[in-house]
């Protein structure tokens, strides 16, 4: 029994290894991967043999005379089972990497990379190489956490119409999304002043600031305590948003749309993590993500009070924009420089931890403390 394989796939010696069963036997013989699972029952020194090899590279076996002498057919044969072809590389994210606020990468050589690892060609636009992958999920996930790195952004589309909406630089962030928070704010102790007024009757132009209420105390202090809770609202947000969103890694579907959906919100920023142009959110992509919150606090709370939760949400998002970037490019004083180490190590030396980017304290209280120091 026999099949042909038209869809062959880039594996890496890893997940080669775990296909070591009975019900599913890879082995890899001259860089190429081999599925010999339908083949077990018709191997003519039986079963037995090559379930010894599963998982493993056969190509000390095959030219051993003494185990198991292999015809010219039986290589010719081998070519019906190939399924595709080993790739992966030089490793940098190590348990070993000691976190430096003064880091800075070498250049990654293009040409040799993509040769060795047979990922993504930087030297094109990336999108679609990622949607057109030959790649298994798991081999996607083990090349796109490891950083390459390139003193220009990379081209995410072809197309020069598209390209600006997947580059943002830092300062539009706080441009966009501080006047809205500003904005929100003004509302929020609006409404606490008085309750009848709308964004709408705040959207006239010129603004009515003269005919606004004059704020009361009380007004001011609900209005700072919505917005205190706003910030304390965002920090769990980014570490939820961090941990179960962008790193959902391994529940990922293997299929085209998921694996580009990936690269897309945050496997990108971990492939080239030093990317100038992609260290904070462009803003069409933030809107999406806060849509559905903004809507669930409006539907739990007040007008006032979810217009005061929101305010102070999009402020500390943008500190936490604006934080990010620094956390990988500016000389920071001592709490952000540990900090710094502290994420960079969730780059260099286990992505699997450390989701916390303004703070550690969801790390300690979920259990994904990175410890940054090595014994």
């Amino acid at each position: 029994m026999s099949k042909t394989h038209v869809n062959k796939k880039i594996y890496s010696l890893a997940e080669v290894a775990r296909h070591n069963t009975r019900s599913s036997t890879l082995v890899t013989y001259s860089g190429k991967v081999y599925d010999l699972t339908p083949f077990l029952a018709d191997h003519p020194g039986g079963d037995d043999i090559v379930l010894e090899y599963a998982g493993k590279d056969i190509g000390a076996v095959m030219s051993d005379e003494s185990q198991h002498v292999h015809s010219r057919a039986a290589y010719e044969m081998m070519e019906e089972f190939e399924v595709g072809e080993l790739g992966g590389g030089e490793k940098i994210v190590s348990e070993d990497w000691v976190p430096d606020e003064n880091f800075h990468p070498d250049e990654t050589d293009l040409l040799s990379d993509f040769n060795m690892n047979k990922f993504i060609d930087l030297n094109k636009p990336l999108l679609m190489q990622v949607w057109n992958a030959p790649w298994t999920k798991e081999y996607y996930l083990s090349q796109v956490h490891e950083p390459r790195h390139l003193k220009e952004s990379a081209r995410m589309f072809g197309s020069d119409l598209l390209e600006p909406f997947t580059r943002t630089k830092f300062w539009v962030v706080p441009l966009v999304w501080w006047p809205i928070s500003a904005f929100l704010a003004t509302l929020s102790i609006s409404q606490f002043t008085e309750p009848g007024i709308t964004a709408k009757s705040l959207l006239t132009f010129p603004p009515p600031l003269t005919s606004l209420p004059t704020p009361t105390s009380g007004a001011l202090a609900a209005f700072l305590g919505c917005f205190a809770f706003g910030v304390f609202v965002w920090t769990l947000l980014e570490y939820t948003l961090h941990r179960f969103l962008f790193h959902v890694d391994y529940y990922l579907p293997d299929a085209p749309w998921a694996i580009t959906l990936h690269f897309l919100l945050h496997g990108v920023h971990h492939y080239l993590p030093m990317d100038r142009l992609r260290l904070v959110m462009p803003p069409l992509l933030f809107f999406v993500l806060q849509t559905p919150f903004t809507r669930l606090a409006h539907l739990l709370f007040p007008k006032a009070i979810a217009n005061g939760i929101i305010s102070g949400a999009f402020a500390m998002y943008v500190m936490y924009d604006l934080g990010h970037y620094a956390l990988h490019h500016t000389k920071l004083p001592a709490y952000l420089a540990e900090m710094k180490r502290y994420h960079l190590a969730h780059h260099y030396k286990n992505f699997e931890l450390g989701f916390g980017v303004t703070s550690k304290i969801w790390d300690y209280v979920f259990g994904t403390m990175l410890v940054t120091t090595t014994k």
